[in-house]
């Protein structure tokens, strides 16, 4: 039995890591915001309970205490919020997860980043020897400056750092991805603005086993691992498999890319002039992600560790589809 802090643990990432390790058995703990709504559902699980935030060093060192492992979740994850908080959360969070690491003296941090730190090119098939590379998006920029963080303290303190880099997330409790699709889908909203862009999907199991086996396994300290299903499909497809399930018609609607990035970025100039929080319909990153064809190779994970996807995309994508017709419809936009 292992002592375990997650952070980000009312996420929906999060919950899935707290879910695995209170089944393994393990003591689990998180650091959660005063007011989380999330809160009494981890308690329900018998995870003890840190209120804090991840930008104050004390509060994370209290949550950190004697823990043996960290499963760092926590940032800023939406396309659309103030750049200052990006660094201060996503950053700043990860400066004191890491130094409040190394004085506990943890056996691993599996910290949780994203493929977006490898930049947006096409040229190749992107894989773990890549340079990280910033590309203009708060997201992604300061998941990159989190991990530059991150292997500094692994580099020249020894912390015993491990990271995943996750695609596209999907599964049951999903809070962005599926269901900002679906809702689009619902209020035909939805446009495309490139055919075939490429979708890697991840399976939130498959993302944890990872995560689960990288938290013990000596052979991931110090090195990062993409993740995804083992196979891609297009963003026309993913799309029409959640139309089909809710029993609504398909998108079929175009326009040129120009014309999205264009739209896109009138609209944050717009939203930022006149201070709307809501986000826009329409982003550059979202614009960039759904209009690409980025391939991942995963193949490190099953060369280093031999780890393969145990649940097949089409079996994921099932039960994502089960979970989401269970949902009010009308509270599915939530970011």
């Amino acid at each position: 039995m292992k002592k375990v802090l997650i952070t980000g643990a009312t996420g929906f990432i999060g919950q899935h890591i707290v879910k695995a390790n209170v089944s393994k058995g393990n003591r689990v703990r998180a650091l959660v915001l005063t007011g989380d709504a999330g809160e009494a559902g981890l308690k329900a699980q018998g995870v003890e309970i840190i209120n804090g935030d991840i930008r104050d060093y004390e509060a994370v060192r209290r949550a950190v205490g004697d823990v043996d492992i960290i499963f760092h979740t926590a940032a800023v994850v939406t396309d659309w919020a103030p750049k200052k908080l990006f660094w201060e959360v996503t950053v700043g969070g990860a400066e004191n997860i890491c130094r409040a690491a190394v004085e506990a003296k943890v056996s691993r941090l599996v910290d949780i980043s994203t493929c977006d730190v490898f930049g947006t090119t096409e040229a190749v098939v992107m894989d773990e020897t890549l340079p990280l590379q910033y590309w203009g998006e708060p997201y992604a920029d300061s998941k990159i400056d989190a991990e530059k963080v991150m292997r500094r303290y692994h580099e020249e303190q020894g912390l015993p750092l491990a990271m995943v880099y996750p695609l596209w997330v999907f599964g049951e409790g999903d809070q962005t991805f599926v269901p900002l699709l679906a809702d689009a889908i619902i209020k035909k909203e939805l446009i495309f603005w490139r055919k075939g862009a490429i979708v890697w999907p991840t399976y939130i199991d498959n993302l944890v086993d990872l995560l689960m086996l990288i938290s013990e396994d000596e052979r991931a300290i110090g090195n990062g691992y993409l993740v995804h299903d083992g196979e891609s499909t297009t963003l026309e497809e993913f799309c029409a498999g959640i139309a089909d399930a809710l029993g609504v018609p398909p998108i079929k609607t175009y326009i040129p890319y120009w014309l999205a990035m264009a739209a896109a970025r009138l609209m944050e100039f717009t939203w930022k002039l006149f201070g709307i929080k809501m986000r826009p319909l329409l982003t550059t990153y979202t614009v960039t992600n759904l209009g690409s064809r980025f391939r991942f190779s995963i193949g490190k994970a099953e060369r280093e560790l031999g780890w393969k996807p145990k649940i097949t995309y089409q079996e994921g994508f099932k039960r994502t589809m089960q979970w989401l017709k269970t949902l009010d419809i009308g509270s599915l936009k939530q970011k």
